[in-house]
């Protein structure tokens, strides 16, 4: 039996009973956030020492030193050219992917000049060194691997340097072997808010970062927070969320599967179908009866469905992009007959996914868009990792003589106008320079 919600758009109640569907509370438990603070403050007073005392106490994983966690370069190659050859064939053909796909978001520098010969332009730098965090306690994740280090290495980052966990000494050979092909640099087995602060911060062995990438538990979300501002962080990622929009012409089967999909990742994810078509969703609601029992991770599903999933009957497409829009979905499906004509209706989403045959769980591996993801309705205003994060760029401005002569008058005005006379006195002094 599936527990799982069913709102209808012409009940009264039914955007309150959305609203608290989809509400998440993304404020940071309090007990979390103090034992973070004094993880951090730690690693920056304690360095390496304190690394090893917390590798000790939350990896059980003694070492000597912090050089004795280090996977070496013949670790991770090894461990690429031991893997199964469907395997390694799976991983090369997600990166060439993935690759190909950001390799066409790289921006360059540019200029243009002015009449009087004041040249005005952006140049586009790479960041010198990120840090890529892979999660390494209940599962692991060598997808996140190539879609978090490939476009810091299109961007043309000179080192990436990866954290991942190794509970009880174990290290998975994915992990390892996506690192290879990804181009990591230099990998650690450390993990938990110590090793955020060891890549914010430094130690004597682990280097400082410009930015760090990678998903996380909790501790490691709550050190992400707690060290923007002396590095760049790529996003704080909440649950995972699946919204799927369907008409009569869906497969009742993927459309619970795809639901399914999403809500294993955890209790706290969200699964949701859209629909005007009554029937579609008795025969999902069925579909998920027969398969549930089935799935390993079938405690998981039912709880997620039954916590914040739902099966929604709207009165048409046009209603169901507009909720779409409302709750800005992390992964949008829109299994229509015609996707195409609701895109355009579409503003606020992760990623869209259209037609029948674009699964969700292909772009999570291999169909070369980012899978790291705004999630908690950020897709209102935020964007999918790509190379972008991995690029910074500085304006660059050339005044000729008769530029300075020209905009010195108009800079002067301004900056007397803020009170602020040094200004207006610099900008005056070029405007009668011999």
């Amino acid at each position: 039996m599936v527990e799982i919600a069913r709102l209808d758009s012409s009940s009264p109640d039914f955007d309150a009973s959305l609203a608290r569907l989809t509400g998440f509370d993304a404020a940071q438990d309090e007990s979390v956030d103090v034992a973070v603070a004094a993880i951090i403050a730690d690693v920056r007073t304690r360095g390496d020492a304190a690394i090893l005392d917390y590798t000790a106490r939350f990896d059980r994983v003694r070492a000597s030193s912090v050089a004795a966690l280090v996977l070496s370069s013949a670790e991770l190659e090894s461990a690429f050219t031991t893997l199964a050859g469907w395997h390694r064939e799976a991983l090369e053909l997600a990166a060439h992917r993935i690759r190909a796909f950001h390799e066409r978001q790289r921006a360059e520098s540019w200029s243009f000049t002015e009449s009087d010969g004041t040249r005005l332009g952006q140049r586009v730098t790479p960041l010198a060194r990120v840090g890529l965090y892979v999660p390494g306690g209940k599962a692991a994740y060598p997808s996140s691997v190539l879609m978090n280090a490939l476009p810091a290495k299109v961007a043309g980052v000179a080192e990436i340097i990866m954290v991942v966990p190794t509970p009880d000494g174990v290290r998975n050979p994915l992990v390892l072997a996506a690192a290879h092909l990804a181009g990591v640099t230099r990998a650690f087995a450390i993990g938990g808010a110590q090793a955020i602060a060891a890549l914010a911060y430094g130690t004597a062995t682990v280097p400082a970062v410009d930015k760090i990438v990678g998903p996380g538990n909790v501790y490691v979300a709550a050190a992400k927070r707690r060290v923007f501002g002396t590095v760049g962080i790529d996003m704080i990622a909440g649950p995972s969320e699946i919204l799927v929009i369907a008409d009569s012409t869906a497969n009742a089967d993927w459309i619970a599967m795809d639901l399914f999909s999403q809500a294993e990742h955890d209790e706290s994810a969200q699964a949701m179908l859209l629909t005007p078509d009554a029937a579609l969703i008795d025969a999902v609601a069925a579909s998920m009866a027969r398969e549930l029992p089935a799935m390993p991770r079938r405690d998981v599903i039912g709880a997620s469905l039954g916590r914040r999933g739902a099966l929604v009957k709207l009165r048409d497409l046009g209603e169901a992009c507009a909720i779409a829009d409302r709750i800005a979905p992390e992964h949008l499906e829109l299994a229509v007959a015609d996707p195409e004509a609701l895109l355009a209706r579409i503003h606020n989403a992760g990623a869209i996914f259209l037609g029948h045959f674009s699964s969700e769980a292909v772009g999570d591996y291999c169909a070369g868009p980012n899978h790291v993801l705004p999630t908690s309705r950020s897709a209102r205003f935020s964007s999918p990792l790509g190379v972008y994060d991995f690029q910074k760029r500085s304006s660059v401005i050339a005044l000729s003589r008769e530029g300075a002569r020209a905009l010195g008058p108009v800079a002067a005005t301004l900056a007397e106008g803020e009170g602020l006379p040094a200004h207006a006195k610099s900008a005056a002094l070029r405007v009668d320079a011999p």
